[in-house]
């Protein structure tokens, strides 16, 4: 029967969500419930997550936040290209380098903006 086949991974899928959910299950059991100061802190976005949503959501904050994460988008973006290029730089020869050039270029332009609108500049 075609089935068959299927077995072993239906076994292996049974198994892994019997050890997710026992993990799940064990940390749950024994996992500490008490909240003190430091942990419902801001975090990240620089006001109170657990605010009335009203308040949140009309405050004015930061622009940093956004202007780190697009920094943090372009250099992610550069290293996720630069991989495939330089190992298959011998086989496109010339214009894959020279568009592989272009796109830096592109990408440094943008690292020039951030850094002059003061995103590396943390206060």
């Amino acid at each position: 029967m075609v089935l068959d086949a299927y077995f072993p991974i239906l076994i292996f899928l049974s198994v892994a969500f019997g050890f997710a959910t026992l993990l799940l299950g064990l940390s749950w059991i024994r996992g500490k419930r008490n909240t003190y100061a430091q942990k419902i802190a801001p975090y990240e976005c620089g006001f109170d997550a657990f605010d009335s949503p009203q308040k949140n959501a009309r405050r004015q904050f930061d622009v940093q936040f956004y202007l780190v994460a697009i920094l943090f988008i372009i250099f992610d973006l550069e290293i996720v290209f630069l991989f495939p290029w330089a190992i298959s730089l011998k086989t496109i020869g010339w214009p894959g380098f020279w568009s592989m050039m272009i796109f830096l270029s592109i990408l440094t332009i943008g690292f020039i903006y951030e850094w002059r609108k003061g995103a590396l500049d943390w206060r």
